[in-house]
């Protein structure tokens, strides 16, 4: 077994519930729809002003209107698999029923798994604040292609990215085409090669995500908090889209959350 599919693996077994490494199914249409008579995404959707509002924070990224009712944190890795299936499944839907409408706001942290975590999540912090959502997306939706090259490595590469310095991170972008991605958006190779070699911002994200860690309580990815607290037994978009659902129903209609929220 490579470094990297060991250390992939090792990472995505301390869920707190237990998940299979398989690709999760689509999750149908009607189950991913937050816009039931139930809830108050029932009504009539607004204009989707807030989509686009995002915000560099302490620890990441907030995408939403300033004040909105509810806060979210998605604590994501780019090398987990589930990571990329909640981005595919939940995205649009966040987007267009919760988001920009300005009844959620969305804080993206990255959590650092291995050394890989640490080079996309520079790449993805590289560039203007307005088109993080652009790059954030980028990274998880090609997840596929970019992380199979990363195993199909030979392992004495695999070691020499491991290392984490500059020069290892430059090399793993280069190598697995993750440069090529941001240089297609428009960006200067010495941009991005700045962004990489960046030994302050690595320091930064490694400290925020020891922090959040400590924090939050992170054993595993994907990882959710609402209003300040850490959800419960929810790391996929069905989970957190039925407590998405009872956090905005009507209070006349609203039941236990049957222990959900932790903290």
């Amino acid at each position: 077994m490579s470094p990297i599919r060991s250390l992939l693996i090792g990472a995505c077994a301390t869920f707190a519930i237990a998940m299979p490494l398989a690709v999760l199914p689509a999750v149908p249409g009607a189950a991913q729809d937050l816009s039931n008579p139930g809830s108050a995404f029932g009504e009539d959707l607004p204009t989707q002003e807030y989509v686009n509002v995002i915000t560099k924070t302490t620890r990441g990224h907030r995408i939403g209107k300033a004040d909105a009712e509810a806060e979210l944190i998605e604590f994501i890795s780019y090398t987990c698999g589930h990571c990329a299936d909640f981005a595919r499944q939940a995205d649009g839907t966040l987007d267009v029923v919760a988001i920009g409408p300005g009844q959620v706001a969305v804080e993206v942290r990255p959590v650092i798994r291995n050394y890989l975590d640490l080079v996309v999540t520079l790449l993805v912090q590289c560039g203007d604040t307005q088109n993080f959502k652009n790059r954030h997306r980028m990274y998880l939706y090609s997840q596929d292609d970019w992380l199979q090259k990363a195993i199909n490595a030979p392992q004495s590469q695999q070691a020499a990215w491991a290392r984490g310095d500059a020069a290892a991170r430059l090399s793993a972008a280069r190598a697995l085409d993750l440069d090529d991605k941001l240089a297609q958006q428009g960006m200067s190779l010495a941009r991005i090669n700045t962004c990489l070699a960046d030994d302050a911002s690595a320091q930064a994200i490694m400290a925020a995500d020891k922090a959040d860690r400590a924090e939050f309580g992170i054993t595993g990815t994907p990882t959710f908090a609402l209003d300040g607290k850490t959800l419960k037994d929810t790391h996929d978009w069905p989970a957190l889209s039925t407590v998405l659902q009872e956090r905005f129903r009507p209070a006349s209609q609203q039941s236990v959350t049957n222990g959900r929220f932790g903290g």
